[in-house]
């Protein structure tokens, strides 16, 4: 019952918290004449991928390297096939040229980088972890002097200006809100799975990613509901981007992170770089640059299965 009641004050945490945040994000973007999509891939992102970053730096000192390693890929995975999936579900997201040039061949490369690292020795040393967040710093300098919007707001709502301090509240209270109720729901649903005998990998990749990737799925819904559509699609692009150079990049700074299940490289980590993939045709096809309903069917689809096989 007190696992039950853990995910229940989670999920309305979850909720508010991307309510309060995507507001101090969409007036942060006002304030600094900055693009919608690069605050999306910055603020949003980071705030975002907090709860990944705590538990991943948590679980590898603790010695549960799989659930820092799991919990990583696992929401990477859940981003694109589940929250994006029920982003363009609820509705479509037109994708402009600076999208597919630029953002998405970013994540695929530290997909790759990520890969690279971890497959052949099945660890990341401390200077692959420098290696990373130093690709992360260089990627939000280029963000932020160069990056152009990528992605076209339909009837986009002209949102009044906040004061401040304001702003300031709202950001704070956001991400607190947002890594308040993902430790809650974390607690809670890896509660009711060791009852259940599940491992620590697939509690990792399965539960927990999804509680860590509700931030992004509130953040982005909240966003879809508002039309802001650049931050939805930036969020989530970011935040895969921040999964693996800064969560992963810092937490094998402090402790390197090696692989237990070999499972994470034999499955998990090949769903992760083929969906990731995954979304640069889709973004073309049926309709070109354009991500709609059908598109949704396909990732949710993928994410299905990766779930039965995991678990099967």
């Amino acid at each position: 019952m007190q696992n039950f009641l853990f995910i229940v004050a989670g999920l309305v945490l979850l909720i508010a918290g991307g309510h309060w945040l995507l507001k101090a994000a969409v007036d942060l973007s006002l304030k600094l004449n900055i693009p919608k999509i690069v605050i999306g891939m910055t603020v949003v992102s980071f705030a975002t991928s907090a709860p990944e970053l705590i538990v991943s730096i948590n679980a590898a000192l603790d010695g549960f390297p799989d659930l820092a390693l799991g919990n990583v890929v696992g929401s990477n995975i859940a981003n694109l096939g589940l929250v994006l999936a029920i982003t363009i579900l609820l509705s479509p997201i037109d994708v402009n040229r600076n999208f597919y040039s630029t953002d998405w061949p970013v994540m695929m490369l530290a997909s790759l980088l990520f890969f690279f690292f971890i497959y052949f020795d099945g660890e990341i040393q401390q200077y692959e972890g420098i290696i990373m967040v130093t690709c992360l710093f260089l990627f939000l300098v280029y963000l932020l002097k160069f990056q152009k919007k990528a992605v076209v707001d339909e009837n986009e709502e002209v949102t009044p200006a906040l004061p401040l301090y304001q702003t300031v509240l709202f950001l704070g209270i956001g991400g607190a809100a947002l890594w308040g109720g993902s430790e809650l729901l974390i607690n809670g649903a890896v509660g009711m799975a060791t009852v259940f005998g599940v491992s620590e990998r697939i509690i990792a990749v399965t539960i927990v990613s999804v509680g860590t990737s509700i931030p992004e799925l509130a953040a982005s819904v909240i966003a879809i509901l508002k039309k802001e559509k650049a931050i939805s699609l930036g969020n989530l692009i970011g935040s895969n981007i921040f999964n693996l150079l800064a969560v992963l990049g810092i937490t094998s700074i402090i402790t390197p992170i090696t692989v237990v299940d070999q499972g994470l490289l034999t499955n998990d980590i090949f769903w992760m770089l083929g969906i990731s993939f995954l979304i640069l045709p889709l973004v073309f096809i049926p309709k070109g640059l354009r991500l709609g309903w059908r598109d949704g069917i396909v990732l949710l689809g993928l994410y299905l299965a990766f779930i039965y096989i995991t678990i099967g």
